[in-house]
C-alpha cells in the first residue's frame, strides 16, 4: 500500500500563487504515476495534471501556462506549482499515485481563490 500526506493549500486572492506537495510512502516502485486532481462543489473531479516517473508531464487545458507539475524521485513528492489562479480554480486538491499495484488517494487539500 502506499500513503499519501498533501500540503500547501489555503486561501488566497487571484492571481496569487500556492504549492502542493504531496509525499508518498510505502509500496512505491519506481515505476509510477503521480498526479493531482480536484474536485469543485456540485463538480465531478478533474484530472489538473500528472508526471510520470521518467518525467513526463500532461497538464489539463485549463491550467496550462498558469500551472507545473514536477517530482522529487529521491523523496517520493510531487509538487504543483500554482500561479495566476482564479476563483475557478477554487476546490479540494487530491493528489494521487498509480503503481502496477493500484491507485491511491491524498486526503484532499482544500484551495481557495477570493476575487
Amino acid at each position: 500500500q502506499v500513503q499519501l500526506v498533501e500540503s500547501g493549500g489555503g486561501l488566497v486572492q487571484a492571481g496569487g500563487s500556492l504549492r502542493l506537495s504531496c509525499a508518498a510512502s510505502g509500496r512505491i516502485f519506481s515505476s509510477n504515476v503521480m498526479g493531482w486532481y480536484r474536485q469543485a462543489p456540485g463538480k465531478q473531479r478533474e484530472l489538473v495534471a500528472q508526471i510520470t516517473s521518467g518525467g513526463a508531464t500532461y497538464l489539463a487545458d485549463s491550467v496550462k501556462g498558469r500551472f507545473a507539475i514536477s517530482r522529487d524521485n529521491a523523496k517520493s513528492t510531487v509538487y504543483l506549482q500554482m500561479n495566476s489562479l482564479r476563483p475557478e480554480d477554487t476546490a479540494v486538491y487530491y493528489c494521487r499515485v498509480i503503481t502496477t499495484l493500484g491507485g491511491s488517494w491524498g486526503q484532499g487539500s482544500q484551495v481557495t481563490v477570493s476575487s
